[in-house]
């Protein structure tokens, strides 16, 4: 809607300007001077060819009627306010009078599906129950064929890479926008395709799209100019930067952010937000490695499992200087996600840049790109320009200062149990990324015999390499699969009070996973207990039987053990069921456990001796078949008592005091190629049945109450 600002008109045809002279002797009456039916008429024949004169056009009509240019702005602004206006009470009147009728046409089905039998043998109609499992049938069916569909499109694009490649070989040229059927150059146009093809196409066009050299210097002045705010934002402290909570947790503030930068919202929604954050730490690793390592997306995954869930560099811009990667620039595409199946994944396209400083000083940062905006407003998510500021230290150490700062538009609600948790930045912000950096270098650190002293009953040399290899590629895995890509709800499966259990089906073709159908579920409850207190419960041998379903009941023993941190939570376990044969039939469990300041993880698989044999031999470990499962540990964001967020954005909806999140997820491998079986509600039953009752030994047996 837009205003005059000075005088205002009760129509279209009827001017009004208020009397000066009459306001200043305070008589409290209003003089009104209004227009001519010539004037009216002429003023309203020119709005139908131009309702948005400009200031030529507006001096041209006040000298043909006789009118100040004011009064024809005001004239003009009150016209289309009152069209607009009128056009809104239309529209309504006729949604209104649709949704009515189709009240009416919703009433008479329902009244005759009562009346309605079966076709085929005469009989009554379906119950509600029948009807749930039809449901729960066809959206079983419909994961099955999308995840067909999505392995059919990657064979189909990897062979027209491979045919593209060969006849450009003869021709001499690229032929890629001959060959390609789809031949998208831009995001909007892939989300115009079937919503699979616009799912699984996010990356393909950006990798093989030539950008043209004024598009990359443009991407270079938003690269420099993201740079120059970040580096100015890790070097200023306040009145930029304050403290919200006795953790020395770092926030923007907003106002004296916005005076100096200047930025306005990529998202006009009430519901769009911006999380920012601050921290540093002192991680095993020198800062060129480090730089490399955030450089590479598939090196980027590798060091941040758990946030980072898929990366990829859609084009390298700038490889950077030999021997320190100064001005690097490279255009990527990433999706971060939270521990739990229960908070949306966030996904980003952005420009990541590196430059060099000073000697051994890095700054590298992230900014989202303009000509992605379409692709990134329908995730809903900006990233403004953070990173990292790498200082190299003399003992092959760095000090690393990490900022976050990203917009975004949560028009799905998170979920209550981790609303705290993100809103306070614990799940996306600086600390969760130098926690997880610290804790990941600290463990490549380990990973080698000759750093670290090596225990007698613990594997050295390439065997120990080797299972570190395989818990890493384990801990990946499930870390992936908690994002629940594709998932399924059937909350009706659910024997808890709780949010109901989040299942995804997959076509599993991955190397070093079991090939054939795969069914993973997950959920994440609440626990009135410290997260150490269930991770030391989940972690004792002596305590497993009393809420793994697996081990029937049975003791399990740990028989071989790997360090891969100072805290002794970080290693690498060996299990076994009591009584142990080693024979071809007989499983182990492979185990890994981590912990860093913000959070717990537990992850584990079922593996067959012999392929055990085989990493512990030291020999390659990226074919073995692997299918993990486990649990994550957090807190759950809530305040304590004594330690009140000043100003923090929390919103806890109770008054429970703090207590942990706890996510537990399975995996099971419904069918394989030499033994194809049709996915049914069965098999997610049982699944389901397997992380209720786990949950339930597990508050059984703490004693706990949980939500």
């Amino acid at each position: 809607m837009e205003y005059s600002g000075a005088s205002g008109a009760a129509s279209g045809g009827d001017e009004q300007a208020i009397s000066n002279s009459a306001r200043r002797k305070g008589k409290g009456k209003k003089a009104y001077h209004r227009h001519t039916p010539i004037q009216i008429h002429q003023l309203e024949v020119f709005f139908k060819e131009c309702p948005h004169p400009d200031e030529s056009q507006r001096n041209r009509l006040s000298r043909e009627l006789g009118l100040e240019s004011k009064q024809i702005k005001f004239w003009f602004q009150n016209k289309r306010t009152q069209t607009k206006t009128q056009s809104e009470r239309r529209d309504n009147s006729t949604l209104r009078a649709e949704n009515e009728r189709i009240q009416c046409e919703n009433l008479a089905i329902r009244e005759a599906l009562k009346n309605v039998i079966c076709p085929a043998c005469g009989g009554p109609p379906f119950g509600e129950e029948e009807r749930q499992h039809s449901l729960q049938k066809l959206q079983l069916e419909n994961a099955q064929l999308r995840q067909e569909a999505i392995n059919v499109f990657y064979s189909c694009f990897l062979q027209h890479d491979k045919v593209s490649a060969l006849l450009a070989k003869y021709v001499g040229k690229p032929v890629d926008a001959f060959l390609n059927p789809i031949n998208i150059r831009n995001p909007a146009a892939a989300l115009q395709l079937n919503p699979i093809i616009a799912d699984i196409l996010p990356l393909a066009p950006y990798q093989r799209q030539v950008i043209p050299e004024m598009e990359k210097a443009l991407m270079m002045e938003t690269a420099a100019a993201a740079l120059d705010e970040l580096v100015r934002l890790l070097r200023i402290n306040e009145p930029i930067w304050i403290k919200v909570s006795s953790n020395d947790r770092f926030v923007i503030h907003r106002d004296s952010y916005e005076k100096i930068f200047h930025r306005s919202s990529h998202f006009n929604s009430p519901g769009a937000r911006v999380e920012s954050s601050k921290d540093s730490g002192l991680v095993t690793m020198n800062g060129l490695e480090l730089v490399d390592m955030l450089l590479d997306s598939d090196k980027w995954t590798d060091l941040f499992p758990s946030i980072v869930t898929k990366a990829n560099t859609l084009q390298v811009l700038e490889h950077g200087m030999i021997g320190n990667r100064n001005g690097a620039l490279q255009l990527m595409y990433g999706q971060m996600h939270v521990a739990s199946p229960l908070v949306p994944t966030r996904e980003f396209f952005f420009l990541r840049h590196c430059h060099l400083i000073e000697a051994g000083l890095w700054a590298i940062v992230d900014i989202s790109y303009e000509s992605m905006k379409d692709r990134v407003l329908h995730y809903r998510c900006w990233r403004l320009p953070s990173g990292c500021m790498i200082q190299e230290m003399p003992n092959g150490c760095s000090k690393v200062t990490w900022i976050e700062h990203v917009e975004v538009d949560d028009r799905n609600q998170t979920h209550r149990l981790y609303r705290d948790v993100v809103r306070t930045c614990s799940a996306y912000g600086a600390q969760q990324w130098i926690a997880t950096l610290e804790r990941m270098c600290e463990r490549m650190a380990f990973s080698t015999a000759q750093t670290v002293p090596v225990p007698a009953y613990e594997p050295g040399g390439e065997g120990r390499r080797s299972l570190m290899m395989l818990g890493h590629r384990m801990v990946k895995n499930f870390c992936a699969i908690l994002s629940m890509t594709q998932k399924l709800d059937f909350p009706q499966l659910s024997e808890m009070n709780n949010s109901g259990i989040r299942v995804a089906v997959r076509n599993n073709t991955e190397p070093g996973q079991p090939n054939g159908l795969v069914v993973s579920a997950a959920t994440s409850v609440w626990i009135a207990l410290q997260p150490q207190s269930i991770f030391n419960f989940l972690r004792d041998e002596k305590t497993r039987a009393q809420w793994d379903i697996l081990s029937s009941g049975n003791e399990v023993q740990e028989v071989g053990h790997i360090s891969n941190g100072t805290h002794p939570g970080n290693c690498i376990s060996l299990i076994q069921v009591i009584p142990f044969i080693p024979t071809e039939s007989n499983m182990m469990l492979f185990q890994e456990s981590c912990i860093d300041p913000l959070g717990m993880m537990i992850v584990y698989a079922p593996i067959d001796f012999p392929s055990l044999s085989v990493a512990i031999s030291g020999e390659d470990s990226s074919d073995i078949s692997i299918l993990p499962s486990g649990f994550v540990i957090s807190r759950d964001g809530h305040p304590d008592s004594g330690a009140a967020n000043a100003g923090a954005p929390t919103s806890s909806n109770s008054k429970r005091s703090p207590g942990s999140l706890l996510t537990v997820a399975f995996q099971i491998l419904v069918s394989t190629p030499s033994s194809p079986t049709a996915l049914n509600v069965e098999s997610v039953a049982t699944v389901n049945t397997l992380i209720n009752s786990t949950i339930q030994r597990i508050q059984r047996a703490l004693d706990a109450n949980m939500e």
